[in-house]
């Protein structure tokens, strides 16, 4: 049986992956998904909600890989450092994110803005949700989850994209993580 809302999904992506959401119209969709315009409303009210569908679907899938990668065998430091990892190799494979972080650069489009700060709240709730259970689990000292998820996030962030824009290197994982570890991570973890 054809999943027809799946195919509408998958082709808006591909559009907005594509062209940005500005420039897709939902006739490119219904062309990319061969079905007619008025199929697409049976399921999505207009462009926008389409768009939050998407984006949402992504936040799902980046919590069930970064999921994968965190062990009960691992200590917080080292489950902590695969989370933000695979979360920034998740940002950097999946081109509609790219588009979207150009798109708010080039046009300031309203939309995009706020999905992308949907996602990155996301992440920074899903990361602080991680500390609760460490501090929980008596691993790291209590401290404010939701400033300490923004600063690892951003931290590994501005190192693993940003470094390699204004320098003419990239920096090994292994550079990132004993950096953190001397800093931030020894402030948190009880001896």
């Amino acid at each position: 049986m054809i999943d027809r809302r799946q195919e509408i999904i998958a082709a808006a992506t591909k559009s907005f992956t594509l062209f940005g959401y500005k420039a897709t119209t939902m006739d490119q969709v219904a062309k990319i998904a061969n079905v007619g315009k008025g199929t697409i409303y049976t399921f999505f009210s207009n462009k926008e909600e389409l768009f939050q569908e998407i984006a949402m679907t992504l936040i799902r899938e980046m919590r069930i890989q970064t999921s994968e990668v965190i062990t009960d065998e691992a200590n917080f430091m080292d489950n902590a450092h695969a989370a933000l990892m695979k979360l920034l190799e998740f940002r950097e494979e999946h081109l509609l994110f790219a588009k979207l972080i150009e798109e708010e650069k080039e046009l300031r489009t309203p939309i995009v803005r706020q999905v992308l700060i949907d996602i990155e709240s996301a992440i920074i709730v899903y990361i602080a949700a991680y500390i609760q259970k460490a501090i929980d689990r008596d691993e790291i000292y209590p401290c404010d989850t939701e400033l300490v998820s923004y600063l690892l996030f951003k931290g590994y962030l501005a190192f693993v994209v940003d470094w390699s824009e204004l320098h003419d290197e990239i920096l090994p994982e292994g550079r990132i993580l004993n950096l953190f570890k001397d800093t931030i991570f020894k402030g948190l973890i009880k001896a």
